[in-house]
Formats: C-alpha cells, structure tokens, sequence
C-alpha cells in the first residue's frame, strides 16, 4: 500500500529523530522507569527490542505521513496537531486503560507516554517540515 506523494526520506528522517529521542528519554528516565517497571537491574540488552522499535516507528512514520497528506495541506503545525490528536486518545488512552488492569504505576504511564507524545511530536513535526 502506498500513499500517493508521500517522501520516502521524510518517513526515514523521522523514525531515525524519533529513535534517537526514544534513546535519550529513557536513558535520562531509566531509574525510575525501571522502578515502576518492576526491575531491581538492568535487564540484559538484546538486540531484538531495538531493531523491532525502529521498524515501529517506521511504520508509525509512514502511516501518520498518510494520515497528514489526507487532511490536507501538509505543514509542521498540521504534522503537530496531527500527530497530538492521534496520540491523545489512540496511544496515551490506550496505554491508561492497559496499565489500570495491569496494575501498573501511574509513573510508568507517564513515562512511557510521555514518549510516545515525543515520539509522534517529532514525526508529526518532521513529516511536516519535509512536506511530504
């Protein structure tokens, strides 16, 4: 499936600017992120969990580069609102839900959500500054 106009270089840009956000957010929230996880330590690094969170956010990348090209004019405010809107009630009111089973801490949520807001920000931001 392919979106008509959409750059390839743009959608790429923007998993790479959203990775790298996603390495830093949690590096400087590790501690905590790792209390409300439940983690006494570090799990031991594999490979698998960061090359599948790439690939995600590739995906979440072009996708939302076809959802800004359908609304319209393509710009970085409409890559911002867009890619808010459809963190608010998609990932974060997801996540709220999932967690409160869960019985997960609201510090996890707002952690993790946390950086998905940024990891849509940065998308939504980028795809609008390339223009599609």
């Amino acid at each position: 499936m392919a979106f008509t106009g959409i750059s390839y270089l743009a959608v790429i840009v923007a998993a790479i600017v959203a990775y790298l956000f996603g390495a830093v957010w949690y590096m400087m929230l590790a501690k905590p992120w790792l209390a409300a996880v439940g983690f006494a330590e570090p799990p031991k690094p594999a490979p698998a969990p960061f090359v599948i969170a790439f690939l995600a956010q590739l995906v979440i990348a072009y996708f939302l580069a076809g959802l800004i090209a359908h609304l319209g004019d393509v710009s970085a405010v409409r890559g911002l609102l867009t890619a808010f809107f459809v963190w608010l009630p998609f990932v974060f009111g997801t996540m709220i839900v999932n967690h409160r089973f869960q019985g997960s801490s609201w510090t996890l949520t707002l952690i993790d959500g946390g950086h998905w807001l940024g990891v849509f920000l940065l998308i939504g931001l980028v795809i609008g500054l390339f223009g599609i």
